[in-house]
């Protein structure tokens, strides 16, 4: 009987344990392939990866409207997003935040911060929080350059926008442009991760 105790008590603990381990979600890494969303746009309508049939690849942009750095890095996400799309790398900007628990991440101040600053791209709730887990975003701007092959969308870049989110003119490398321009080249991109800069993600 007490043999018969043990063993289940080892049967438990290592349910326990694989549980615990499916649940632990590091998120993407550079070579891996990206799986598609559907999520809620600003316009009411649901947005996918598979909906951009021309694309080459994608900037998937984690931000906010709340966070100062990602309020720094709008303009320069609109000027992103101008420059790519017509290129074939469109911008799809993702509010990954519990607007329960910032009230100024709202599905409605999305709307009104869209038109207010006029984005041209797909301005995405994560309804639930299920998508940036799975990017492993962890911070307002983080950026998933994704490149669209016979395989699937494999992440490319992820990281930062540039080196400087305080001052646009100060700045001396633009990874995400400089990834998205190999990409375009067939070349491989030189720097392929770095450290994104920005508010934590509110869960």
């Amino acid at each position: 009987m007490k043999t018969l105790k043990f063993l289940g008590a080892i049967a438990i603990i290592g349910l326990l344990f694989a549980f615990t381990a499916a649940k632990t979600v590091s998120g993407y890494q550079v070579g891996d392939v990206a799986t598609d969303f559907s999520l809620k746009n600003v316009d009411g309508k649901k947005v996918s990866l598979k909906d951009f049939k021309d694309a080459k690849g994608y900037i998937v942009v984690f931000t906010c409207n709340h966070c100062p750095y990602a309020q720094a890095y709008e303009d320069r996400i609109v000027a992103l997003d101008k420059k790519y799309k017509k290129q074939g790398y469109p911008v799809i900007a993702i509010n990954p935040n519990n607007p329960e628990k910032q009230k100024d991440d709202s599905f409605e101040k999305m709307q009104s911060r869209a038109k207010e600053k006029g984005f041209t791209f797909p301005y995405l709730l994560d309804e639930g929080q299920k998508i940036y887990p799975q990017y492993g975003a962890t911070k307002t701007p983080h950026v998933y350059v994704l490149q669209k092959t016979a395989k699937g969308n494999v992440v490319k870049y992820i990281g930062a926008i540039d080196d400087n989110y305080e001052d646009e003119a100060a700045v001396t490398k633009k990874y995400v442009e400089d990834a998205v321009n190999s990409l375009l080249k067939g070349k491989e991109v030189s720097v392929k991760e770095t450290k994104a800069i920005g508010c934590s993600i509110k869960a």
